[in-house]
């Protein structure tokens, strides 16, 4: 059984989702990273994490499809870990086709899995190959609209000063629904029904973070009513997801583009959360998309 101080993290996930950058991450807070272990080997490893005296104590390494068939022993490498009580995490990066697509096309990389057929079909195959272990994930993050630096944020959060919050990490997002409702979202809540201040001229050209345009939100009637029943059901809904044994939550709050209304009240959503002693991060998705109009 590994040592109260160890750590045992596997990266996982759909190729070109950030898997490297992933283990950066992990590297930059000092864990003792491989890329593509064996899988085989896993066991062996965490085992060597707990001994008396080892020097290694925090693990992170990469698994995924290029190992070939020795990738189908991962399951069977788990199994073993549970058996030999050895805990351990499992980080799933994922993203949606378009934007794997995209990015095979930007670096014109080869996808593992379409060396006779075309990378759409490579990345199709691999999602269905991935899908239970996509459900057995501690943390799954969608980097469909995330940078490098987002990716590495939502990581520390997951595995920094884990004693001193909840133990449920929640990412609240705002959207806007015309650019369409984020894959990752487990919870999603439309705020159209508040007045527009993109119709407002003095208001349009600004965004959910200025005063201007928090003060027109906060300030009404029925933004108040919504925050007063809005603010008790996540109080209740999450200590009972983390109950359910989930470790990631991503709630969704999406007005019509994901600048204004949306904006404010993903604000209000996490520090709401943060005063409950939650680990927040927030990330406002679109709030850049129509920036030239407000320019």
């Amino acid at each position: 059984m590994t040592s109260a101080n160890s750590e045992f993290v596997i990266i996982t996930g759909m190729s070109g989702a950030g898997k490297s950058e992933a283990i950066k991450s992990f590297e930059d807070m000092g864990y003792f990273c491989i890329d593509n272990l064996p899988t085989a080997l896993m066991p062996q490893l965490a085992e060597m994490i707990s001994l008396p005296g080892s020097k290694i104590r925090q693990v992170a390494l990469v698994s995924d499809i290029r190992a070939g068939e020795t990738f189908e022993g991962l399951f069977l490498s788990l199994k073993n870990l549970k058996e030999k009580k050895i805990p351990y995490k499992i980080v799933f990066l994922e993203a949606s086709n378009e934007v794997l697509l995209k990015r095979f096309k930007e670096t014109r990389r080869k996808h593992p899995l379409a060396t006779q057929s075309r990378v759409l079909e490579g990345i199709e195959k691999e999602r269905r190959l991935l899908q239970d272990l996509k459900a057995a994930a501690d943390v799954t993050i969608n980097t469909s609209g995330s940078e490098a630096f987002q990716l590495k944020d939502e990581i520390r959060s997951s595995f920094l000063n884990r004693s001193k919050r909840k133990g449920l990490l929640t990412s609240v997002v705002s959207f806007g629904y015309k650019y369409g409702v984020p894959m990752d979202a487990d919870l999603v809540i439309d705020v159209r029904f508040l007045p527009n201040p993109h119709y407002i001229k003095e208001l349009k050209r600004f965004t959910g973070q200025q005063k201007k345009v928090r003060d027109f939100v906060l300030g009404r009637k029925e933004t108040a009513q919504f925050l007063k029943k809005f603010h008790p059901l996540l109080g209740f809904l999450l200590p009972n997801y983390f109950s359910e044994g989930k470790t990631h939550l991503t709630i969704a709050i999406g007005c019509t583009g994901g600048a204004h209304r949306s904006v404010v009240l993903a604000e209000e959503a996490a520090k709401f959360l943060k005063e409950k002693d939650y680990d927040v991060i927030i990330r406002h998705r679109d709030i850049t998309k129509d920036v030239g109009r407000r320019s």
